[in-house]
């Protein structure tokens, strides 16, 4: 059962043994936002045949599962958003690389949350959220657990550090909030150093100036958004997530500051993944 998506669209990636409800309902909504159509995916895994084990009708029963699934889903959203354009498509191969590889075309990725510890994370052979996060070529949303939409007045949070990767999350944070007509914190986290030379007024004036020149002119651009901007004390992945405790969704650059040279997904996305209690949404340098 496949069809050719649109591009560019809002693709979506479904198990078929798991919850798929809250990360289609959030992608549905959000396609449904941007006008794009939606593009449902189940990926499973080729059949391996050797001389002592043939899984060809393992292969086979999570194709039919797979259809159905689809079949299910499609329907799920055109009751929900009867608006939204749905194609779908049963595609081969590890669910990672194929919805990594459909990035390239999409304007937007999104995906369920098992809410793995990072141990499980590794040791899973079907983890996608990591991965995904890591190689997509466009912005990576993972829902694993409802949008706060009953707080009042809704907002968004925004994680900020400098770097070009946060530039990017900050574009797509005034754009949604944009379309969503909700308000904009634009954080920043100061963690202070054990060593240093210079005072610790010192740096944290540093931080909060360079929030204030980050955000500059955003409101011109999006005069409708308001937009407020702090600066945190403590731990980046602590203090992001509990800003983000009654927000609509979290957006952060893939890679801060921080971290090593040649890390896909910084430490600071990679503990958000496990710790928020939003959406995440990861947005790559492009």
């Amino acid at each position: 059962m496949t069809a050719t998506p649109e591009r560019p669209c809002v693709v979506v990636g479904i198990d078929p043994v798991r919850n798929w409800h809250l990360a289609l309902a959030w992608a549905a909504d959000e396609a449904d936002r941007r006008g794009l159509a939606l593009h449902l995916v189940v990926a499973i895994r080729p059949p391996h045949d050797t001389q002592h084990v043939d899984d060809t009708p393992r292969h086979h029963a999570q194709a039919v599962a797979g259809e159905e699934t689809l079949r299910t889903a499609s329907s799920w959203v055109h009751d929900r958003q009867p608006g939204v354009r749905v194609t779908t498509a049963l595609l081969d191969g590890a669910p990672s690389k194929v919805l990594a590889g459909l990035s390239r075309e999409a304007a937007m990725v999104v995906l369920g949350s098992r809410h793995l510890s990072r141990t499980e994370e590794f040791l899973s052979a079907g983890s996608l959220v990591v991965p995904v996060s890591a190689q997509a070529r466009c912005p990576v949303v993972v829902v694993g657990d409802a949008e706060h939409s009953t707080q009042d007045p809704a907002y968004l949070v925004v994680g900020i550090d400098g770097s070009e990767s946060s530039r990017a999350a900050l574009a797509l944070a005034f754009e949604e909030a944009d379309l969503r007509r909700c308000a904009l914190r634009a954080i920043a986290v100061w963690q202070p150093p054990v060593f240093t030379l210079q005072t610790g007024d010192t740096l944290f004036h540093a931080e909060r100036r360079l929030l204030s020149e980050t955000t500059a002119g955003w409101a011109e651009k999006y005069p409708d958004v308001r937009l407020t901007h702090e600066v945190l004390i403590g731990s980046p992945v602590e203090m992001l997530a509990n800003a983000a405790e009654h927000a609509l969704a979290i957006v952060v650059g893939r890679r801060g500051r921080g971290g090593y040279t040649g890390m896909r997904i910084g430490s600071v996305v990679h503990g958000l993944l496990h710790r928020a209690h939003c959406p995440v949404i990861t947005v790559p340098v492009e």
